[in-house]
């Protein structure tokens, strides 16, 4: 008797054992489909008592003030075009969606931040991410409550911009680490260490002429284009508030 009650207790066990890992296989089916949905939504509520302060985004918002106040006075002699670069500066609070970053992977390979505003507040895949300084990136995922911003630094980022001097379309590229690749598809496209890049008024994307960054370097011309390394102006490791555009392309 001893005997049989061991063993369908070793089954029992072994049933539940069954049981448990096939639940854990359903989880795992279901954060996949989700994308990581639900695991966003329940960082959003645990990193909320950590959320930046109304002061500190005060603060941010004045120095984008006194920023852009800076940029128009030294570069209205450089060129006149240039101050429409001040454009999403006097766009209405409708056009855009002030955001929290709740998160950052900015030193890794996939280089994004999660942000605490998502579907139920307006925002869609494709909008453009702005930072002091500049563009930063584009939705990629959203959720119910919050949204994933994929950087210019990564590498699934791939926007239109052009130089600003020299009116030069190109292609900004993320290489995964901090100085994403202009390519320019002509080896005697006319840039220079120093020149300011923007968003391409060409581009499909994004709002035209955004701040972006400036040309770091310079690589020897390859076949029928020339690559730059671009010093971007926004930085994403230290900003903690974010304005989503909701301008329609």
């Amino acid at each position: 008797m001893f005997n049989i009650r061991r063993i369908s207790t070793s089954r029992w066990w072994h049933k539940k054992k069954n049981w448990i890992l096939f639940g854990i296989f359903l989880f795992l089916v279901f954060v996949r489909i989700s994308k990581g949905s639900l695991y966003k939504d329940f960082y959003y509520f645990i990193s909320k008592p950590f959320w930046p302060g109304q002061f500190q985004k005060e603060v941010i918002l004045e120095s984008i003030e006194q920023e852009s106040l800076i940029k128009l006075n030294l570069l209205k002699k450089d060129n006149t075009r240039l101050r429409e670069i001040l454009y999403l500066q006097e766009s209405s609070n409708n056009d855009t969606i002030s955001a929290a970053v709740i998160s950052r992977k900015t030193g890794s390979w996939w280089r994004q931040i999660i942000l605490n505003k998502g579907s139920k507040d307006g925002v869609v895949i494709g909008s453009t991410v702005i930072g002091p300084g500049g563009l930063l990136g584009r939705v990629n995922n959203t959720s119910l409550l919050t949204s994933s911003v994929i950087l210019l630094t990564s590498p699934e980022s791939k926007v239109g911009v052009w130089v600003d001097r020299s009116q030069v379309n190109g292609l900004l590229v993320g290489l995964g680490d901090d100085y994403p690749s202009l390519i320019i598809y002509s080896k005697d496209a006319d840039i220079k260490v120093g020149d300011f890049v923007s968003s391409s008024p060409a581009s499909t994307l994004l709002p035209p002429n955004i701040p972006v960054g400036i040309v770091q370097s310079i690589d020897k011309p390859f076949r029928a284009k020339k690559t730059a390394k671009i010093l971007l102006l926004a930085k994403p490791h230290v900003i903690d508030w974010v304005q989503i555009l909701q301008v329609k392309i």
